[in-house]
């Protein structure tokens, strides 16, 4: 998987280095208004694109957030797009000023990415898991726990950004990718996942421990 350099994700760069030059030519031409207006704008990009560094808890079987927001689902769910058979949902909205950078919840290894072209309803709306558009990332734990997140396009969300490739052996913590700009990732863990956040919570991407995975062999064992 590629890299990711930070304080700001590369994909920033474009859009704050318009923004930026915008700001200089407007300078020059003696236009206060326009040249407050992209300063904000630059200010902004900077802002939105920023990607702090997050120290994450080292808990074998702990879910870290893959995302900066709220979390606005928890429930049992059925889903054979993400997930074969009864599993454990958790959802996080992420709005404008929250950090946008995401990151990979549970070490494993990339079994499958699949990504879907579709709507951008309001990321916070039931019907936006069902329609909109969708990267899904499956992977596999060493444990052998499968489970999958999907990085969900909202409103004015027009690009999803997956790093990870299929075969790739990622870390708890490690970014992986982001979406732009206010969306949600939705959660797919194995059933018996114990949570650990209630619905209304904010959570903070690579720090926030959601829930704790039973591993397979302990769920034989029982």
């Amino acid at each position: 998987m590629k890299r990711q350099q930070i304080p700001v994700a590369r994909e920033g760069y474009p859009f704050i280095g318009l923004a930026a030059f915008s700001t200089l030519v407007f300078t020059l031409l003696g236009l206060a208004g326009l040249t407050g207006a992209a300063l904000v704008l630059t200010i902004f990009c900077l802002y939105f694109f920023r990607d702090p560094v997050r120290v994450t808890p080292k808990i074998a079987d702990g879910v870290i957030s893959p995302a900066d927001g709220k979390i606005i689902v928890i429930s049992e769910a059925t889903d054979e797009r993400f997930f074969s058979g009864p599993c454990l949902k958790i959802s996080i909205f992420m709005n404008i000023f929250n950090v946008h950078v995401n990151r990979i919840p549970l070490a494993g290894t990339v079994e499958k990415i699949s990504f879907k072209p579709g709507k951008f309803y309001s990321a916070d709306k039931n019907k936006a898991a069902l329609h909109n558009e969708y990267c899904a990332l499956g992977l596999k734990t060493s444990a052998g726990s499968s489970y999958t997140v999907v990085q969900v396009a909202g409103l004015i969300a027009r690009r999803i950004v997956c790093r990870a490739q299929p075969g790739d052996m990622l870390h708890a913590g490690e970014r992986y990718g982001l979406i732009r700009f206010g969306s949600r990732l939705d959660l797919y863990l194995p059933a018996g996942t114990r949570t650990l956040v209630s619905v209304g919570e904010r959570v903070r991407a690579g720090e926030t421990v959601l829930a704790r995975i039973v591993p397979p062999s302990s769920e034989v064992e029982s």
